[in-house]
C-alpha cells in the first residue's frame, strides 16, 4: 500500500540543499520552498530516507517526514491551500 507524506527540509548548506532537492525530486511532487508530497510503498520510503541521510549533515539539517495517510485514501485529499490553489497531481495507470 502506498502512503502519502508531506516531507518538508531545513538545510543550512546550498551544495546539500540542492542535494536534497535532487534526491526529492525523484521520489515526489515540489509542492513549495523545502516541501515535496511523495507517494511511496515501504520499500521506497526506506530508500529515500536512506539517500536523504547521505545527502545532510545530521547536526546541522532536518528533513521531516508527515504520514498523512494512504495515497488513495485521506493521503489524497487532505491538502488545503490558502491563496493560489492546490491542485492535486492527476495519477495516471503505466501499462509496461
Amino acid at each position: 500500500m502506498r502512503q502519502a507524506f508531506i516531507v518538508t527540509y531545513d538545510v543550512r548548506d546550498p551544495k546539500r540543499l540542492r542535494r536534497v532537492y535532487r534526491v526529492l525530486r525523484g521520489y515526489g511532487r515540489h509542492l513549495q520552498l523545502s516541501v515535496f508530497q511523495c507517494e511511496l510503498d515501504a520499500r521506497e520510503r526506506v530508500e529515500l530516507m536512506a539517500k536523504l541521510r547521505k545527502a545532510v549533515h545530521h547536526d546541522e539539517d532536518q528533513v521531516l517526514f508527515v504520514d498523512i495517510g494512504p495515497a488513495d485514501g485521506r493521503g489524497a485529499t487532505s491538502i488545503e491551500s490558502i491563496g493560489v490553489a492546490y491542485v492535486p497531481e492527476e495519477r495516471r495507470a503505466i501499462i509496461v
